[in-house]
């Protein structure tokens, strides 16, 4: 089975950084396409950035230009450097690698931007 581990929340202040980890029990070659998803209470699972081994990256809307995400395939790891956090960016974050129909998910990192 593979296993996803997310890490590198908290809590910050609005306009603060922070950035978050999800590492892979799994080479990263097996999975084109990883990506980071989040969930706020009352609303469903959005999503937040995709990475392909291609190089290929795709963003929200809510969420371009100030959040970065990255793939280190020698370290089975995805990144998602988060810059100029909003309260609105408060949720818990989930790694995804993509797979059909379901794919694999981590059990999430608690994002909290305070006012």
């Amino acid at each position: 089975q593979v296993q996803l581990v997310e890490s590198g929340g908290g809590s910050v202040q609005a306009g603060g950084s922070l950035r978050l980890s999800c590492v892979a029990s799994v080479s990263l070659i097996n999975f084109n396409t990883m990506g980071w998803y989040r969930q706020s209470p009352g609303k469903a699972r959005e999503l937040v950035a995709l990475t392909t081994s291609g190089g290929r990256t795709n963003y929200a809307d809510s969420v371009q230009v100030r959040f970065t995400v990255s793939r280190d395939d020698a370290k089975k790891t995805v990144y998602l450097q988060m810059n100029s956090l909003r309260p609105e960016d408060t949720a818990v974050y989930y790694c995804n690698a993509y797979r059909v129909p379901q794919g694999y998910w981590g059990q999430g990192t608690q994002v909290t931007v305070s006012s």
